[in-house]
């Protein structure tokens, strides 16, 4: 059997993938969770309460109708309680999104847990339940989701015991998500901490990415109907041999040519802890990388704080900031949708463009 979908399950999955990465659009990862927005927040002195999570995720997705974000977001990651909320005025937050032209998406996984016998690594969880979640979500308007899974580069890490495992369980959300007619992101983060090169992390890549998509065929996940979302191929947060966009464009390129299935319909890249202006060069690079014909996927982007940096910090919670923090959304958006086209020339500043946002051993 080629799929266990039926014709008419794989028609909308694919179409629902290609719509959120077609024409450069890329999406924006507001998934935080209670405890991560709060952080965040904290940032800003701002109280972490449903009332503030709500107005700044309000604020995100009522620009204007001529601020056009729809041409560069293509769609939109949600935590539960947002998924769930309405605006101020009683509307939707999935209507918002969805006036906008943005396909609302849903963070589905429960978080890390600890893969003893390993040496601090983890497993996701959040299996237990989760078709029945996800038809939740899909009758309350999410037409995605997102997993995430993380592995780490150190000595004897990661372990193929946590590569194993990780992707089987990135896997089996997949295949549970398309059950209930949800695209699944499939994300194996390679964390950026430590001193490992660009050439470490590229083999690490290749790796990771290979045993994630047996797994996935092993499942028969309907690759046309699902997207990838992998760390870009870096040197490590502490590695004294930095690399160049170009450098880091055609490593990352060349992993997912030797592990990545050409059926998957887009990659949209973590931005992983860069600053808002090093993800859209980085990305732009991956773009612009020649190998003709041999760049299947769509080539895109999925950033959380390197597209709401700038954004918290023109907002400062006050609500006469909120026009300045949506042009700082809508630069950002669009800096990126142009870097997902390879036609990023560098000419768009932010409040944090070139801040570093690297967070040690990041959790959502």
């Amino acid at each position: 059997m080629d799929s266990y979908l039926t014709i008419e399950q794989q028609t909308e999955l694919r179409q629902i993938a290609q719509a959120i990465v077609e024409n450069g659009k890329g999406i924006l990862a507001a998934d935080e969770s209670t405890g991560t927005i709060g952080k965040r927040l904290a940032g800003i002195s701002v109280e972490n309460t449903e009332d503030n999570r709500r107005d700044y995720r309000e604020l995100l997705f009522t620009l204007s109708k001529d601020s056009e974000i729809g041409n560069s977001l293509g769609g939109c990651i949600l935590f539960e309680e947002t998924l769930f909320q309405n605006a101020s005025d009683g509307t939707p937050m999935v209507k918002l999104l969805q006036d906008q032209g943005i396909i609302p998406g849903i963070k589905v996984d429960k978080g890390l847990a600890p893969l003893y016998g390993t040496d601090d690594e983890t497993v996701t969880q959040g299996l237990d339940g989760l078709a029945d979640r996800c038809k939740k979500y899909k009758e309350a308007g999410a037409q995605f989701a997102k997993w995430r899974a993380v592995l780490k580069i150190g000595e004897n890490r990661p372990s193929e015991l946590a590569i194993q495992e990780n992707a089987v369980t990135l896997a089996r959300y997949a295949s549970i998500c398309q059950s209930q007619g949800l695209v699944p992101i499939v994300e194996p983060e390679i964390l950026c901490d430590g001193t490992h090169t660009l050439i470490q992390c590229k083999k690490v890549t290749e790796r990771v990415l290979s045993a994630t998509y047996k797994a996935c065929v092993d499942h028969n996940v309907y690759l046309e109907g699902s997207l990838l979302k992998p760390n870009m191929v870096t040197p490590g947060m502490q590695c004294t041999e930095r690399a160049t966009p170009e450098e880091i464009g055609a490593a990352t390129v060349i992993a997912l040519q030797r592990s990545v299935p050409p059926a998957v319909v887009g990659v949209t890249f973590l931005s992983g802890g860069q600053s808002e202006e090093d993800a859209t060069r980085n990305l732009n690079a991956i773009n612009q990388y020649q190998d003709p014909g041999r760049k299947p996927w769509k080539l895109s982007f999925s950033y959380g704080r390197a597209l709401q940096a700038s954004v918290l910090k023109a907002w400062q919670g006050k609500k006469e900031n909120v026009p300045a923090a949506q042009v700082e959304l809508k630069k950002r958006a669009f800096a990126n949708h142009q870097a997902a086209l390879g036609q990023y020339a560098g000419d768009v500043t932010g409040a944090s463009g070139s801040d570093s946002l690297f967070v040690p051993n990041h959790q959502y």
